[in-house]
């Protein structure tokens, strides 16, 4: 699956409709940004099974804000609808595809009792 691009009208459904979404954040003048870019592109590829989304920071000022973007790249992720991971910068394809991996994994209702967040 290629990556999708997301606004502050799609963002939310796509996240709850989904069961594993990575967002990033960037911006066109961001250098870190477009050297990522490629990097989250192949990802896309390789994993069909994760909807991989990008938000355009200029563009969507006001979700970005509400995202509480403060540096890009930021990759957040999401598993079941509830945000997992959340961090500034861009990272390597192996760290990608570790984080994907553990992702996978992840069981977020038995993590959401752990930390006592269950619903």
């Amino acid at each position: 699956m290629a990556t999708i691009d997301l606004t502050g009208s799609d963002f939310e459904q796509t996240v709850l409709d989904n069961e594993i979404v990575l967002v990033d954040f960037w911006a066109e003048w961001c250098g870190p940004c477009k050297q990522f870019a490629p990097t989250y592109s192949a990802a896309s590829e390789k994993h069909d099974d994760v909807v991989f989304g990008k938000v355009d920071t200029e563009a969507e000022q006001q979700l970005a804000g509400a995202a509480q973007i403060r540096s890009i790249p930021t990759i957040m992720a999401f598993k079941g609808g509830h945000l997992v991971f959340n961090e500034a910068g861009a990272l390597p394809p192996q760290a990608l595809d570790s984080l994907i991996g553990q992702l996978k994994e992840l069981d977020v209702e038995k993590a959401l009792r752990e930390s006592g967040q269950a619903e």
